[in-house]
């Protein structure tokens, strides 16, 4: 389990940090909005039905999308041979005019533009190039942009691990789109809804956690919106659903010949952070889709993407196996999966089980068992106990566990105070298991606990041995045990309240309460005198809050303390009923309260 304490540690910060780094920020060419029209139909399904629509207002004009120059403009201008930087203007203008003649596939245009920008201008052009391999749908247009960026490397843009970040980005987010229907704003919102949600989760500093959201969510937004502008160019054809099998088959054909071309420039770590970036965009989208959503098309299409990253040397698989599961992401799991089954790479199926467990996820642990093969259940049950989702622990124990397992999940249960899961498993567990282990069970539950044994306190009221001489019995034995492996603190808990002692203690008590009440009733020198008052209304005075401590209590059984206050009650209310005190002490808890409620008032009860 301290692994996944260790990955929660390192988690979405640090991804933040070195997935998505400053330099892909840099290489973003998003500072201008998109030419905009009076209403673009966006094509985010896998059939010509799937769409949706987003408002794009126009703001280019003529000379903007033939990427013609005003004679002021090419004034501004500089070669970038001659080592001058352009101004941050100035290479915003001349990248969205680029983008603009590549996603509309004008590649005289794109070239022309080439000399006139500086070396970071080309290594902005470089990236939008490489993004526009997952926009273009044809083989015609897929070789137009290759060779655009073999002219890119030739003029010197450098920046291929800037490049392969935001594109990794960039394809995940382009192939989850076709998941489902849903307008671009909906799939942001949803993605920064799940990173918000887990951020929460975990503890640290709250400025840190805010940018970290704040940052993924711009390249969310970013990535989304390069869809979108690609839409407007490419329009809105009628496809048939083999259009998309042909696509996506070109789009990952032409991924190889581009990392035949630059891969030898990036390095393993590269790889293994464009894999990084790639699977935290369909980890958090993922974890918004339920399962059995995605087409079998779109999964090939990420298994593909993956796999590629994968023979160049990313090597951060098993990580997203677990991050997927903690995620809950259902259906990237499966993919991961089936990737690791394909290429014979090792998953750690047990703690992303673990992962699934800790947060509840069910779709996700069905999917590890049945399809990852993950067969430890015992950590993930109890770590299920511990936070108390019943659900989990319902579906481990209805699949078939130990008795065992059963045990040792009870325990992790009463440790953490988790009621409900103790109420299901009480019955689940073979009573010849808990005379066994009960003691065991409660020193167990005792060094587990932090600073509460609320959930003992309640194993012990519910009577978990099912007799409770033999409940009182293992509850005294605890308080008068010299084991030195039980904890000071569990040994005066029942040593106070559930041991022999306490039970005469609180006789002890009662016996003195009553000879109080009697004194209060015979010699009290208050001007109201309690003898003047019903006998009924003096008894609800005397024994009404010790009915109600009762009461709230709840359980079969009372602690050995209150019980034996109620006993010494129960004997002084009812002495006409019974003929000696041995007859009221084995009573249960219901017969003696009972004996107090037939003498205090009913509108009192």
């Amino acid at each position: 389990m301290e692994d996944i304490v260790s990955l929660e540690e390192d988690g979405i910060q640090e991804l933040a940090a070195d997935a998505f780094p400053d330099s892909f920020t840099h290489s973003c060419i998003d500072d201008e909005a998109p030419p905009k029209s009076s209403c673009l139909v966006l094509e985010i399904g896998e059939s010509s039905s799937s769409t949706c629509t987003t408002e794009m207002p126009c703001s280019c004009n003529s000379a903007e999308l033939s990427g013609g120059f005003s004679s002021s403009e090419k004034e501004k201008m500089v070669i970038s041979q001659d080592g001058t930087k352009l101004g941050q203007c100035d290479r915003v203008g001349l990248g969205r005019r680029f983008q603009i003649a590549v996603s509309s596939c004008d590649w005289f245009v794109a070239e022309i533009l080439i000399p006139f920008t500086d070396r970071q201008g080309l290594n902005d052009f470089l990236g939008v190039a490489l993004d526009a391999i997952w926009l273009l749908r044809t083989e015609r247009e897929l070789k137009g942009v290759l060779e655009l960026i073999k002219k890119l490397i030739a003029c010197g843009a450098t920046d291929y691990r800037g490049a392969m970040l935001r594109t990794s980005f960039l394809a995940s987010c382009v192939l989850v789109c076709r998941c489902r229907t849903m307008s671009l704003q909906d799939t942001v919102n949803i993605m920064a809804k799940r990173l918000s949600e887990r951020l929460e989760e975990r503890e640290g500093n709250a400025v840190l956690k805010s940018g970290a959201a704040a940052k993924i969510q711009g390249f969310t937004e970013w990535a989304l919106n390069c869809v979108g502008f690609y839409s407007y160019f490419k329009g809105n054809n009628d496809r048939v659903m083999n259009s998309w099998v042909i696509e996506l088959q070109l789009q990952l054909s032409a991924f190889r010949e581009l990392l035949d071309l630059i891969g030898v420039h990036l390095t393993v770590k590269d790889f293994t952070e464009a894999f990084d970036a790639a699977c935290f965009a369909l980890t958090l989208f993922f974890s918004a889709i339920d399962p059995g959503r995605v087409s079998g098309i779109t999964s090939s299409a990420i298994q593909g993407f993956l796999e590629i990253l994968l023979e160049w040397g990313a090597d951060d698989f098993n990580r997203w196996v677990l991050q997927a599961s903690c995620f809950g992401s259902t259906e990237l799991v499966r993919i991961l999966l089936q990737i690791s089954q394909r290429n014979n790479l090792d998953v750690d199926v047990d703690l992303a089980l673990a992962f699934a467990s800790r947060f509840c996820k069910i779709s996700t642990i069905e999917c590890l068992v049945v399809e990852g093969n993950a067969t430890d259940f015992l950590g993930p049950l109890m770590r299920a106990a511990g936070k108390g989702c019943i659900q989990v622990v319902k579906w481990f124990v209805e699949r078939g566990c130990t008795d065992m397992d059963l045990c040792l999940t009870l325990t992790a249960a009463a440790s953490s105070s988790r009621i409900e899961v103790i109420d299901y498993l009480l019955p689940n567990v073979p009573h010849h298991v808990l005379s066994t282990l009960c003691i065991e069970l409660i020193k167990a539950a005792g060094e587990q606990s932090s600073d509460s044994f609320v959930g003992i306190g309640y194993l012990m009221r519910s009577n978990f041995l099912r007799d409770p001489e033999a409940t009182y019995a293992a509850a005294d034995c605890v308080a008068k045990s010299e084991d030195e492996t039980i904890s000071p603190e569990l040994r005066a808990f029942f040593h106070d309240t559930w041991s022999e002692d306490a039970f005469l203690r609180g006789r002890r008590f009662g016996q003195d309460h009553y000879a109080n009440v009697m004194r209060v009733v015979k010699r009290g020198l208050s001007p109201l005198s309690l003898q003047d008052l019903p006998l009924s209304l003096q008894v609800a005075i005397a024994y009404l809050p010790l009915y109600r401590e009762c009461i709230e209590a709840g359980g079969p059984l009372l602690s050995q303390w209150l019980r034996g206050q109620l006993v010494e009650a129960a004997w002084r209310l009812g002495k006409g009923s019974f003929d000696n005190i041995e007859q009221v002490i084995w009573r249960t808890r219901n017969d003696l309260l009972a004996v107090l409620e037939c003498h205090i008032p009913v509108f009192l009860l």
